[in-house]
């Protein structure tokens, strides 16, 4: 049974269970990198948010032998788990008084996401673009965030500047950035102290958060200051939109290796949606900026 035909099958299914005060539908979600999900939304007659059940994974299961009706089981499980009546009133989002101090930024791959950022505000950086969005926690509904669109700016009156400037402020505040070595990492995830040998220079920055990380590289102070530690110039590997490894430059660097390291871990380690970048960047030490390195 093609992938389609499986969804359809499911959400009738699921429509018969529910019964005619639900509506069940399949969505196409689209995620950064044109990374495309199908999944399912139930909504019952008072609600106007439900969670998205993507079904990729029930669809593998259904490839390997599980039966249509179990698998309809596990998404009405995941639902009346998950799934609390919410009617969620945005009129606040109309004002922007009211939303700014909850906007943030983040990075994402600009070809391979040029189609969706037509109708976002976005900078671009280096082989990047910088995006925003509106980051809230509902009581029922959990961490909750919204895309900023170019018809948010319209709405609200004011221009991409601006936008970024409100973006860097909450960042500094909520989302200060977070710089560890790579030793100290492995030994808080190891819960053991590690031998000299893994004593490599090298450094994850991202955000406290942890989430969309990344961006840390554009309001980052602790960059200069690690620089200026190691007496060192340094690279930038963009390890996921969530956070960036940092090693010393010697300007002697095998970057082809760099670049396959980061390929290869693109492909075998990192969510499609979540990789960054395949190019390599530095931080040039005396003149406390970030370039991408192109040769």
């Amino acid at each position: 049974m093609e992938y389609r035909v499986f969804a359809d099958r499911v959400a009738e299914k699921l429509s018969r269970e529910m019964g005619e005060s639900y509506e069940v539908r399949l969505t196409d979600v689209i995620k950064n990198n044109r990374v495309t999900l199908l999944g399912v939304v139930i909504l019952g007659e008072q609600e106007n948010v439900s969670p998205t059940i993507y079904l990729e994974h029930f669809y593998e299961q259904y490839q390997n032998g599980e039966d249509l009706d179990g698998i309809v089981r596990k998404i009405l499980d995941i639902y009346r788990t998950k799934a609390v009546p919410v009617h969620l009133d945005m009129d606040f989002f109309q004002d922007y008084e009211k939303v700014k101090k909850k906007i943030y930024h983040r990075l994402v791959h600009y070809r391979m996401n040029e189609e969706q950022l037509a109708a976002q505000p976005h900078i671009r950086w280096n082989d990047l673009a910088i995006t925003f969005y509106y980051a809230m926690e509902e009581k029922t509904l959990g961490k909750v965030t919204i895309t900023i669109t170019n018809q948010h700016l319209e709405m609200w009156g004011i221009d991409k500047e601006e936008l970024y400037r409100t973006a860097q402020e909450n960042m500094r505040d909520s989302r200060p950035e977070l710089l560890v070595s790579m030793k100290d990492l492995l030994e808080e995830m190891m819960r053991e102290q590690l031998s000299e040998q893994y004593q490599v220079p090298m450094y994850v920055l991202t955000n406290q958060e942890k989430m969309y990380g990344a961006s840390a590289l554009l309001y980052s102070e602790k960059i200069g200051e690690l620089a200026d530690k190691l007496h060192s110039d340094l690279l930038i590997l963009p390890s996921s939109v969530h956070e960036v490894l940092l090693i010393p430059d010697g300007k002697e660097q095998d970057y082809e290796f760099f670049r396959n390291m980061v390929g290869e871990v693109n492909s075998s380690q990192v969510e499609p949606e979540e990789v960054l970048s395949g190019s390599l960047y530095r931080y040039v030490r005396d003149h406390e900026k970030i370039e991408e390195i192109v040769s």
